[in-house]
Formats: C-alpha cells, structure tokens, sequence
C-alpha cells in the first residue's frame, strides 16, 4: 500500500459557516495505480487533492504513506515530503515565467541540495525533458513555448525526483484538443513503466486514460471502480 487516507475531512470557516469540503473520506491507493478523480464543482475532488499531497493540512483524520503517518508532520516536513515524494501538474502549468525550461525543471533538485551551476542537476534536466520530447527546447522560456508544451515542461518537473506520486489537477484543462492528446499519451506511457498517478479532472474522455475512476459528491466518495471490479470477483 503507497497511499493512505482515513476519515479524512476537511473545514474551512467563511464568516459564521463551516464549509465541509472533505467529510469522512476513507481510501487506499496502492503502486502503480492510475487513479481519476472526478465530480461537479464544489464535490471536493480539489481539495481532496490538496490534502492528500500534503498541500492542505486536514482537520480530521489520519494520512499514512508508505506506512508513516504523514498528516502529523509540520509544515517543514511537509515541505520536505512534497519535494522528495510528490510531483505536481497543475492545469496552469505553474512555471516561472522569466525563467528557461531547463532551470524550470531543475527547480525542484535546488530544493532537494543542489546547486544552481550543477552539471548533475542541469543533465537530470535535461533527460527529463528529452524524455517528454523537448531536447530542442532547453532555452525556451513559457512565453516561447505553446500551452502543451508548457505543460510538457510541467510534467518533466514533476518527474525530476522520481517521486512516489504524481498528482495531476486538470492536466489538460487549458490545452486544445491535440495537445491533450499528448499529455493524456504522457501520462499513459508514465504510468505504464510504474509511475503511481492521481488525476482530477472533469472530463470523462480523460478520466478513461485512468484505471480506477473515483467519483466524489458533497465531499465524499459517491462511487469507486475498484470497489464494483472487487464486487464483481
């Protein structure tokens, strides 16, 4: 087992009214998995998101991955976490602006002891971004690359500490309908050679690419297909 959340929940406070956007959210994801999270607005499939990565602390319940209970950690050790063991694509790419694709992806190795002039760091990068077809593209920065290509540099970056999760927000959200093609090819292909990931989305075309679909409403888990593949056994 990799990933574990039990009767997790969620509050936020906005004025007098508690908003539960998590509520008693109870499930495991084991290695390799490709996970959709999807439902309607406001289901709490984002901030399911949130707190599972370790980006949102829950208010109640208990996170374990790889078997440590994670959800007890500060912010620091939280941080720590996100860069060793987590990688992130967002649907608005997130990248710095001024900033190469390689120093991009290179970012998260700064994070991780590296120094910003190292040939270890810059090569890691560069294989990554090979890897997502964007060897010719090490200079560019966002502004000179199309949206699918951003997106592209967004995936290298979350590859580049072989993180034991990726979570992906909306990956193909702000992308046409060729460039989601590729990151939905990208993300197939990751998730074939052991790649673990968790995607929200709304959109069931891309949800498919997924291997267990998970479907929340008023922040919780409305229907799971590895629980009716289970009852069906």
């Amino acid at each position: 087992m990799l990933l574990r959340l039990h009767q997790v929940s969620k509050s936020y406070q906005i004025g007098d009214t508690t908003i539960r956007a998590l509520d008693g959210v109870s499930l495991t994801v084991e290695e390799k998995e490709f996970l959709a999270i999807m439902g309607p607005s406001g289901s709490g499939k984002s901030t399911f998101l949130q707190v599972a990565s370790m980006l949102a602390e829950p208010s109640h319940g208990e996170i374990y991955l790889r078997g440590a209970e994670v959800s007890t950690y500060n912010e620091i050790q939280r941080a720590h976490l996100r860069n060793k063991e987590i990688g992130f694509i967002f649907q608005s790419f997130n990248l710095l602006a001024r900033t190469s694709a390689l120093e991009n992806v290179m970012l998260p190795l700064f994070y991780a002891g590296y120094g910003a002039d190292s040939n270890t760091a810059k090569e890691k990068a560069k294989v990554m971004l090979e890897r997502v077809g964007l060897g010719d593209r090490l200079q560019n920065t966002p502004a000179q690359l199309s949206g699918g290509q951003q997106q592209r540099v967004a995936i290298a970056r979350a590859l580049i500490n072989d993180p034991a999760i990726i979570f992906a927000d909306e990956p193909t959200g702000n992308l046409d309908s060729k460039s989601g093609e590729d990151i939905k090819k990208i993300l197939r292909e990751l998730n074939e050679e052991g790649k673990t990931i968790i995607m929200v989305t709304h959109e069931d075309d891309v949800a498919e690419i997924a291997k267990r679909q998970i479907v929340f409403k008023d922040g919780k888990v409305l229907s799971d297909s590895a629980s009716k593949k289970k009852g069906k056994k």
